[in-house]
Parts: structure tokens; C-alpha cells; sequence
């Protein structure tokens, strides 16, 4: 069987270990806090989140660049982010790949491709957990994880 590289490292989150470090790290904390998702159409790309993920974002403009965040809550488990739209934003399938906790990944895959995405990775048993990938309206690569 063949591990993507992006497999690997949803291994090493579910497993609790660092990517290419053994030391622990300072707090039992995950290390990332925030991401930003590039688009070029951020209208679509709100309509698209928001179908296949059923997010209400909220946009606003932030030091000149147009933003759409992601829910967020104090205290709860997991990062939040925003999509991005700017002369610094390049949406890509190269590169960081976000992963989203889904209930269901089978729906998730069947919505995204209701609303003008692409199944990249097929749903995969990995770790007790399942991954797959997806190209989004914006054409960036983005994960997809759950139990089922």
C-alpha cells in the first residue's frame, strides 16, 4: 500500500508525535493556531466552504486583504483560519494541505464535487482514522479526516 506524504503526516498528528522533531514540546498545545486558505474568487470560494462544510464565515478586510474566517472558538481543540484573497495569496495543490475534521467523509466528497470541486485522494483508511483530498473551488488541495 502507498502512503502520500500528507498520510504520514496525519500519522504523526493522530499519534500525537511532532513532525521532524523528538523533543517535546513545551505545552501538550497543538502547534498550529491559524491558517490561511488562498482564493481568487472570494465570493465562490465563500459559497463553496460554506455548502460543502455548512460554515457561516465572516468576511472582512484585513490590512488591505479581503478575508473570510472560519468559526472560532476559545478553549476548544483544533486551529481555525480564514480564506484569503490578495497579490500575496497563490491558490495551489502544491504545497501545505489543511485538513478538516468531517463526520462524514463520503458526504463531504459527494457535497464538494456537488459544488464545482474534485476528489484528489480517495477516502483511505489511515492510524484507526480515514483521510481523502480534495481540490476545492479555488484550486488548492485540502484534506478531509474523520472516524468514519
Amino acid at each position: 500500500m502507498r502512503i502520500a506524504p500528507s498520510q504520514l503526516l496525519v500519522l504523526a498528528v493522530v499519534a500525537g508525535l511532532g513532525v521532524g522533531c523528538r523533543a517535546p514540546a513545551p505545552s501538550r498545545m497543538n502547534p498550529v493556531v491559524y491558517f490561511e486558505i488562498p482564493v481568487a474568487d472570494m465570493p465562490r470560494a465563500v459559497r463553496f466552504y460554506s455548502a460543502v462544510f455548512g460554515y457561516t464565515l465572516e468576511r472582512e478586510v484585513i490590512d488591505g486583504y479581503e478575508m473570510a474566517r472560519f468559526p472560532r472558538q476559545d478553549g476548544a481543540p483544533g486551529a481555525s483560519g480564514a480564506l484569503a484573497k490578495g497579490d500575496v495569496y497563490k491558490p495551489s495543490t502544491s504545497g501545505p494541505i489543511v485538513y478538516f475534521q468531517v463526520a462524514d467523509i463520503e458526504e463531504t466528497l459527494r457535497r464538494a464535487e456537488e459544488h464545482g470541486g474534485r476528489r484528489l485522494y480517495p477516502k483511505t483508511a489511515v492510524g484507526g482514522q480515514f483521510v481523502a483530498e480534495i481540490g476545492d473551488s479555488e484550486g488548492n488541495r485540502i484534506g478531509l479526516n474523520a472516524d468514519r
